[in-house]
């Protein structure tokens, strides 16, 4: 083989490993998101029609926003961070979520749970999923002044600290234009404790702007 036999093969060479890396490129950029959700009755549709609630809104934005994702619903009602720890080992093996949006913690309000274990729990999930190559998103909720100045604040800094510590996306507080109104009866079911149909647009609304540099 002479040289200008070797060139070719060198040139020819070139072009292949060229077209191959922009294949690799090319299907990376095409690879679909899978995108969980673990989260208690706020994400779960509690008293909703099936399709309603803000995860299934979700669903729609990314379809509309022309982003090709498949979401995963992993939220039960009633669910503490604690379940929700427990539990996500095996969404992580089975679902291999690209993302994870963690929304727990008020159930463990409502039960009297200490903070540091919620707080544990969050940062465990988080850590876990970071681990597992997903981009984590915590979904902050915030409590009733009833529950006593000082719990409210450290409450709601819970979060922030979370996802600050584990560089972790943050939405502060899921029912921001909801729960916060002067008159929010009207966003609210008759247990006055769930959000109803009318409140899922703002809630997604709350969770879009954080998740949407994520997807890029």
């Amino acid at each position: 083989m002479d040289a200008r036999d070797l060139e070719k093969v060198n040139r020819r060479d070139c072009i292949a490993l060229l077209l191959a890396a922009g294949y690799s490129a090319a299907s990376a950029a095409a690879a679909p998101i899978t995108l969980a959700v673990v989260g208690d009755s706020l994400s779960a549709e509690y008293g909703l029609a099936r399709g309603t609630g803000w995860v299934a809104l979700l669903e729609k934005k990314l379809a509309a926003e022309k982003i090709a994702a498949k979401v995963v619903n992993a939220s039960i009602s009633g669910d503490t961070t604690s379940g929700g720890r427990s539990r996500l080992p095996t969404l992580l093996a089975t679902q291999k979520p690209t993302h994870v949006i963690v929304e727990l913690g008020g159930n463990d309000a409502l039960r009297g749970l200490p903070l540091s274990m919620t707080q544990d729990n969050l940062t465990a999930m988080t850590q876990a999923a970071q681990k597992a190559g997903a981009k984590v998103l915590i979904v902050g909720i915030q409590v009733p002044p009833n529950y006593g100045g000082d719990y409210t604040r450290q409450f709601a800094a819970m979060f922030e600290a979370v996802a600050k510590a584990n560089q972790a996306a943050l939405v502060p507080f899921l029912l921001k234009g909801v729960a916060d109104l002067a008159d929010a009866a009207p966003l609210f079911q008759a247990d006055r404790i769930h959000p109803n149909e009318k409140a899922q647009a703002q809630m997604l609304a709350n969770v879009w702007p954080a998740l949407k540099p994520l997807l890029k």
